[in-house]
């Protein structure tokens, strides 16, 4: 049994899995599609969802399930949800209660995918976006609502603005709008942050990133708190019978964690965006570092962003660690142990001068990524952003100049020389 008590350092190696006597130690790679029973009524009792047993490892499979758990404990919820990438968690959390005719209200600092997942392929679905500033009061949040409007959604730290979101007004907001907060938790992890404790609903995160750790797997993860009530009225997906399972109610059936399953069984049957097996064995065996891997990203980041601050050719450095950073009040109150691997800067010369520094780096690679045991350096404005327009790119926190830097956990000393050396180039 896992102890309740446990601390996320202890979670986060311990959660998950415990294994019985003669049983594997670690949590072993099931790669297998299919599982054998003794009766036809057990696998007819697994198709009415009246047994938890795997049945498809398209629906579950035991090696995700073990990285299932330990999510859904080092983030506190009733239950999650493995899928083959972030972008399928974000989708999927989405899609579950959300369909044509209806609306989303996102707080404008998104990473430029999510961003194209709500614009673009929604809109397509016939699901309204709308975008509003996350420093806009109270009131003006809710002025975007619409009857349609089904949920709010936010990152904990923008991608690659770096603004922390005040969680206590987006939570009122949603608690007063009677929708579910959505938080995608990618950058500060479980380990720096849990949204569910400051108010959100629902959290989703990219494993891909600083859960895996080390640039191996692609997948996703969706974590139910199991704290919304899903009223008949505006929910009734939720609350209604589903001819696919003979008429059953998941609110009724399931209770806390009617949302999870019905993403379970009801969209990963129907879209099939499964994690593969060997993907979530990768990311058992990256959670086991998070908590040590993690405090080097911070302390990295941090005496990095100090270090250009001061720099002659730097003209400016976001870190929500830094006393200069707008977000630095929200980030002591929501950050308290560090304000994760992520910094963005400016270099005086604009564009050319940060494509001379990122293609002058040696030690730090110029990647589209993030959250790596290595050093990254990309510019997003034209990368990962380059899709929204250069108003929806100021509006994200993209400024044409910025350079994103994902401070790895090499030594401090040797990450400022690359910088320095770069610089010197730029």
């Amino acid at each position: 049994m896992i102890n309740p008590n446990w601390k996320t350092e202890t979670l986060v190696i311990q959660g998950g899995y415990r294994p019985k006597a003669t049983e594997p130690r670690i949590v072993p790679i099931t790669q297998s599609t299919t599982y054998k029973y003794e009766k036809a009524d057990h696998i007819a009792s697994l198709f009415d969802l009246d047994c938890a047993d795997h049945m498809y490892t398209r629906i579950s499979n035991p090696t995700w399930a073990a990285f299932e758990a330990k999510m859904a404990q080092l983030e506190g919820g009733v239950g999650a949800l493995a899928t083959s990438s972030g972008q399928a968690a974000i989708a999927m959390a989405i899609l579950n209660i959300c369909s044509s005719g209806q609306h989303i209200v996102s707080a404008s600092t998104l990473y430029g995918g999510t961003h194209a997942l709500f614009h673009n392929t929604f809109s397509k679905m016939g699901i309204g976006f709308t975008s509003v500033d996350p420093d806009a009061s109270i009131e003006e949040i809710k002025a975007k609502f619409t009857p349609e409007t089904r949920l709010l959604y936010a990152e904990s730290i923008g991608n690659p603005g770096l603004n922390v979101l005040d969680f206590e007004k987006f939570a009122t907001v949603a608690r007063q709008m009677q929708v579910p907060l959505i938080i995608d938790n990618t950058f500060p992890t479980p380990y720096l942050c849990n949204p569910l404790t400051l108010g959100a609903n629902i959290v989703v995160h990219s494993a891909t990133k600083y859960i895996d750790g080390h640039a191996t797997s692609v997948g996703g993860v969706i974590i139910d708190g199991g704290t919304f009530e899903w009223s008949a009225d505006k929910y009734p997906e939720m609350t209604e019978p589903d001819p696919s399972y003979h008429g059953l109610r998941f609110t009724e059936k399931f209770g806390a964690t009617a949302y999870i399953v019905k993403a379970r069984v009801q969209l990963l049957r129907d879209l099939g965006m499964c994690l593969g097996p060997m993907n979530a064995f990768m990311f058992n065996h990256g959670l086991e570092t998070l908590h040590v891997r993690m405090e080097r990203h911070c302390s990295n980041a941090l005496q990095i962003a100090k270090f250009l601050e001061q720099h002659p050719k730097v003209s400016w450095v976001s870190y929500p660690g830094l006393q200069s950073h707008p977000s630095y009040p929200l980030s002591c109150k929501y950050l308290p142990k560090g304000g994760g691997g992520v910094l963005t800067f400016g270099i005086k010369g604009g564009i050319d001068a940060g494509r001379r520094f990122m293609e002058a780096t040696q030690l730090i690679a110029m990647v589209v990524h993030v959250g790596d045991v290595r050093s990254c350096v990309l510019h997003p404005a034209s990368t990962t952003h380059r899709q929204l327009s250069p108003e929806e790119q100021l509006a994200s926190g993209v400024l044409p100049d910025l350079i994103r830097l994902s401070v790895g956990i090499e030594h401090i000393d040797d990450i400022i020389a690359d910088i320095e050396q770069a610089l010197a180039k730029s």
